[in-house]
């Protein structure tokens, strides 16, 4: 059996939205439960649109929303 060593790759997903200044270009809807665990821990969390990231902002009121995000969870039912 033989070890290969995998290039080293950027993991962040393509059209990640970071910007040059490090602040996000939008925000997602993520469980809230996940949100502080991930804030503390630096645990990745899962957007609704599938987006991967760590949480490292908080996003204010009028911050702008991921449109796939927020088109899932319009569609959600309450409770959901």
């Amino acid at each position: 059996m033989s070890t290969q060593t995998l290039p080293e790759l950027d993991t962040r997903p393509e059209g990640t939205d970071a910007t040059d200044d490090d602040s996000p270009k939008m925000f997602h809807y993520v469980r809230k439960a996940k949100i502080a665990e991930s804030a503390v821990m630096g645990t990745h969390v899962v957007a609704l649109c599938g987006e991967v990231f760590p949480v490292t902002k908080s996003a204010k009121p009028g911050s702008p929303v991921c449109p796939d995000c927020k088109k899932i969870y319009e569609g959600l039912r309450p409770g959901e």
